[in-house]
Order: structure tokens, then sequence, then C-alpha cells
């Protein structure tokens, strides 16, 4: 009797342990299925880039409705589970730091925002085009600037279209409602910026940038490195056409074509504006060797880009085409000569002979076609430097 109770009492105590033991895995279980759920999801709110959106700037020389642009921005990337850092906060940070330049930023505001706000990045947008004429047609650009000590352009991208783009049998395709074509714009841009913080890969299509927009002439130096890796300034652009703002314009859309390039750091236009302020030099007649000589000097940059922007030309409604004609110049800091020269030049027809196919319907979207071949050509190996400029020649 006293075996058996023996017996009971020791498989009592397994069971309970076995149990006990039991409990336990589970728990752990429990804890580890809760922390690689956690890993496999989207990092925590706390440890998420934050970004702070500033207000758009309107470039388009007519009244728009920056506000909305900028409120789709924020809805939009709120609905990505991005951290926004709120409007009062922000309107409270401007107000201390008296910041009413919104096209850009230079490293005091990047350290104020990275040690007041917390903010990983600031979301800086330009509106370019606006216009609600049937068929409507808009333009923008935004870009990414990280905060801190050293801003750096993160991020650049942008979209100009326009009402009829894609008409379609029967005109189905058409865009008449302005606000329509301008959600579409924002979604464009946003989706780009989305890829870029999810490190999705962009799945751009390089064929995209047709041979007609390539410059009619070209000049570039031996001095130029195939295949290497540069440091661009990007120095205010003379704007001798009759479009307000072209300058800026264009020069945002040569900042996001060598951005693209992946052989060009290029400089936050906040900073070159802040060191372009702090040295007093007025460029009325564009920049002078010296003038370079101390911005390569105080950017460490190896290349300063300028451009004098000759004709830059939308049109309203259903007829007409639109015009681009510039040209650029690219100083080198070694040698201080001119490395690269290009002359540009299209309008929105080219090309097109049978019911508008092939027609471009806006500057903007004609000038990131030029400015991406100009990127493309700058760094590019002997022979497909003569073959990208078979349209006007070149060395």
């Amino acid at each position: 009797m006293d075996n058996r109770s023996s017996v009971s009492s020791i498989k009592g105590k397994i069971g309970g342990l076995g149990a006990a033991i039991f409990s336990v895995c589970l728990l752990l279980s429990g804890v580890f299925w809760a922390t690689e759920g956690a890993g496999s999801n989207a990092r925590p709110p706390e440890q998420r880039f934050s970004i702070a959106v500033l207000p758009v700037e309107n470039l388009s020389g007519t009244m728009a409705p920056v506000k909305d642009i900028r409120v789709l921005l924020v809805k939009r990337l709120k609905a990505q589970g991005f951290h926004v850092l709120d409007d009062e906060s922000l309107e409270k940070f401007m107000s201390r730091n008296r910041i009413r330049y919104m096209g850009g930023i230079n490293k005091a505001v990047a350290q104020a925002f990275k040690t007041e706000t917390g903010v990983g990045g600031v979301l800086i947008t330009s509106l370019d085009l606006y216009s609600e004429a049937n068929p409507p047609k808009i333009a923008l650009t935004s870009r990414l600037v990280s905060t801190g000590e050293n801003p750096a352009i993160l991020w650049i991208d942008g979209a100009g279209l326009a009402g009829d783009d894609s008409p379609g049998i029967l005109g189905l395709g058409l865009i008449e409602n302005p606000r329509a074509l301008l959600e579409k714009a924002v979604g464009r841009v946003e989706g780009s910026l989305g890829k870029y913080l999810n490190r999705k890969p962009a799945g751009e299509n390089v064929q995209s940038v047709k041979r007609k927009f390539r410059p009619e002439a070209f000049y570039r130096s031996d001095i130029l490195v195939p295949n290497a890796r540069y440091t661009v300034a990007v120095a205010p652009f003379l704007n001798f056409s009759g479009r307000r703002n072209a300058g800026e314009i264009l020069e945002l859309q040569f900042i996001r074509s060598l951005k693209k390039s992946d052989q060009f750091d290029v400089i936050e236009p906040g900073l070159v504006r802040q060191q372009l302020l702090a040295l007093r030099i007025i460029t009325p007649e564009g920049i002078s060797l010296a003038d370079a000589g101390a911005l390569f000097t105080i950017l460490n940059a190896d290349l300063i880009l300028t451009a004098n922007v000759v004709e830059y030309e939308d049109y309203k409604g259903s007829f007409g085409k639109p015009k681009v004609d510039f040209f650029t110049q690219l100083i080198d800091r070694k040698t201080r000569r001119i490395v690269w020269s290009s002359v540009s030049h299209n309008e929105g027809d080219d090309g097109v002979f049978f019911f508008d196919r092939g027609k471009v319907n806006t500057a903007y979207a004609m000038a990131s076609q030029m400015t991406r071949w100009i990127g493309k050509m700058m760094l590019a190996q002997g022979k497909r430097v003569e073959e990208a400029g078979e349209k006007g020649g070149g060395k």
C-alpha cells in the first residue's frame, strides 16, 4: 500500500513538473512569436523615420491650392504609416527659428529640426506649374532632406502632367477636373517617396528617355572621368526667359536628374544659398571663377553647374506647344576649367507628325527628359557619348 502511494505520489509530482515545464515553454513561445511578429512588421512608432512637411513653395507664378497639396502629402504619408510632425509643432518651430524660406534648408535649420523636433527628414515641395484651363496642367517637385549636422538630399522626384496626356479612344482618358489631376500628380510623387522610405526599388524605365531630347551641341573635357563619382553644387541659374522662376524650376530638374544617375552627390541647394549669402555673392551675370573658387572650398564640391535659361514656355488650353531652351556649363575644382557645356532646345511637338502622338504637353515634362540626357552624357564612356550627341554633335 505504501509502495503504491509512493508511486502515485511520484507520478503526481512528475505530472505537475511536466505541466509546469509545458506552461513555461508556452510562455516562452508566446514571447518568441510576439518578438518575431514585431520584427516582421514595420518598426515601432518611436523608431519610425519621422518627417516634417514644409509648406509648398509656389513657383508657378499664379494662384494655386498649395495648402491642399501639402494636406494631401501629409494624409498619404500617414496612410502609409509614417510619422509626420503635426502642424502646431511645425508652426511653433518655424516661428521660433524665424524660418521664412521654403525652398531649402541650411545647416542651422537642419540641426534645429533634429534637436528640437526629432524628425529625421524634411520634405521640401515646389509647385512648378498650375493651370485650371481645360485641359488642366500641373507640375511639382519634392525632395527629402536629412536633418542634423550634415543635411543631404536623400530622395527627389517630381511629376508634370496635363489632362490630355493620355486622351485614349474617343477622349475617354481626358482629365478635365483640376482637382483630379492634382491628386494624380501628388499620388505619383508620394508613391515614389513611399517606395524610397520602404526601401523598395523605384522601377523606373531607363528607356523612357527619348533621343529627341538630347542636346543640340555639347563639349566634354577629358578631365571628366567616366564612371567616377563627383560632388556637385548647382549654382543659381540665370533666367532670360519670360517665365517667372524658370531658373529655380530648371535647377530642381537638374538636381533630380543628376541625383538619379547615381554618379553625382548633389549638395542641398539650401546649403548653396546659405554660402552665397554668407560670402555676399550676387550672380546677375553668372558665377565668376573667383566666386566659384570660394564655393568649391567652403562646400567641398568637385564640380559647379551653372546654366542660362533662354526660353521656358507653357501654354493654356488644347492648342499650343511648350518650349524649353537653355545652355549649361560645368566648372572643375582642380583646374578651374569648364569641363562640360551644352546647348539644348526642344518644342513639345518635335518629331510629331500625326494626331499629336508623342507630343509633350508641359515644359516640365520636356525639361525632365532634356536634363536626364545631360546627366547621362556627362560621365558616359566615349562611344556612348558620341552616339548620344548624334542630334547636334559634340566632342
